[in-house]
């Protein structure tokens, strides 16, 4: 005779594991970033040569490493997970959010930017990530109209906003861009 055994929990019982991130993108720099750096070692090593040689490539190496290291330890994560969307330090719920508007090409991201930006709103930008995602705020005790946020994968973050909004319960606005 075999003894009952008791109940398993579900996975969505379990609580001790954080649940997984519907969007999650770390801005690190791209392959121009990484040459800069290395352009940036060089020139100190070669600076430092006529002083002494061995001193001049250590430098170099050091001046390189340091940089990649401040690159990505600086890299702002644009997330969205446990009902709210962050991008770099800054966090917002996904239940104040109105309208999301993905911007697939650097022109539309320019122009969001430039002409278009309203100098109250929340810019998380990284220069080598070229477009984005704005999204509108209907947050009364707020002053932020809305955030433009960089990605690489604008579609993706848009998405995920709209399916974290639904689950909140709220009235997130899809609009797709023109093309």
């Amino acid at each position: 005779m075999s003894t009952p055994r008791p109940p398993q929990p579900t996975p969505a019982d379990d609580t001790s594991h954080p649940v997984a991130p519907a969007f999650r993108e770390r801005l690190v720099p791209g392959p121009a970033a990484w040459c800069g750096a290395a352009g940036l070692g060089v020139i100190v090593g070669v600076t430092l040569w006529p002083l002494a040689h061995q001193a001049a490539f250590a430098f170099g190496l050091v001046a390189a490493v340091a940089t990649l290291v401040a690159l990505i330890a600086t890299a702002p994560v644009v997330e969205v997970s446990d009902g709210a969307l962050r991008a770099g330090r800054a966090r917002v719920p996904l239940d104040v959010l109105d309208e999301v508007t993905p911007m697939a090409s650097p022109a539309e991201m320019r122009t969001a930017l430039g002409p278009a930006l309203d100098a109250r709103a929340y810019v998380c930008l990284r220069a080598w990530a070229r477009t984005g995602v704005q999204v509108e705020l209907h947050d009364p005790l707020d002053p932020t109209p809305y955030w433009l946020v960089s990605t690489r994968r604008p579609a993706e973050l848009a998405a995920a906003l709209r399916r974290g909004e639904a689950q909140a319960g709220g009235t997130t606005k899809a609009v797709t861009p023109e093309t």
